[in-house]
């Protein structure tokens, strides 16, 4: 009903009226770094679940944050994972964050952020920070609806992930997601 709720309110904020399936979670953290020096960012937890897990695979010396710009989700995924450091804010402040943590460049970026319902422009601005914001051997890790894909921002995000990054791949589909998704795995 959360999700619901916060869609009804700001559709084009909250892109789910659903939580994310833990087989969408397990797959889109899949390669979280073990490395103890390594840097991981989330955007976009919603209640937390890619949060939860990204908490279990991460070295426990490993800095990680989330920027969440819905004030309501940012204190769910607070309840739900006391240990993360959470950020009220978008992901266009990437850099600033980093900063804070005295850190140029993160390994890798989760996204659970709508990009289907962005703008054409909100979408080039973010995964301009995002790119902007990884190491050269970084990943940057997102979701698509399955159904999302008709829609000619959806077309327009997955020409942007070309332009910023030198290998796109997709996943297989992931079913049981309420609605069907796939994960998009980009390499700088």
């Amino acid at each position: 009903m959360d999700y619901l709720r916060e869609f009804i309110k700001n559709p084009k904020r909250t892109g789910s009226v659903m939580e994310s399936s833990q087989e969408l979670a397990e797959l889109i953290t899949k390669n979280i770094p073990s490395d103890p020096s390594s840097c991981i960012v989330e955007l976009g937890s919603g209640q937390g679940v890619f949060t939860e897990k990204i908490l279990q695979k991460m070295n426990k010396e490993a800095t990680f944050f989330v920027l969440e710009i819905n004030p309501f989700f940012a204190k769910e995924t607070a309840t739900r994972c006391p240990d993360a450091t959470i950020y009220t804010d978008s992901g266009v402040n990437l850099k600033h964050y980093l900063s804070q943590h005295n850190i140029t460049h993160c390994d890798t970026i989760i996204s659970g952020l709508p990009w289907a319902s962005f703008k054409k422009n909100l979408q080039k601005e973010l995964l301009t920070e995002i790119r902007g914001s990884m190491k050269k051997e970084g990943e940057f890790y997102a979701f698509a609806y399955l159904h999302g894909m008709l829609l000619p921002s959806a077309a327009h995000f997955r020409k942007l992930l070309d332009t910023h990054f030198s290998n796109v791949k997709k996943s297989k589909v992931i079913w049981k997601n309420i609605p069907p998704t796939f994960v998009y795995k980009c390499r700088a």
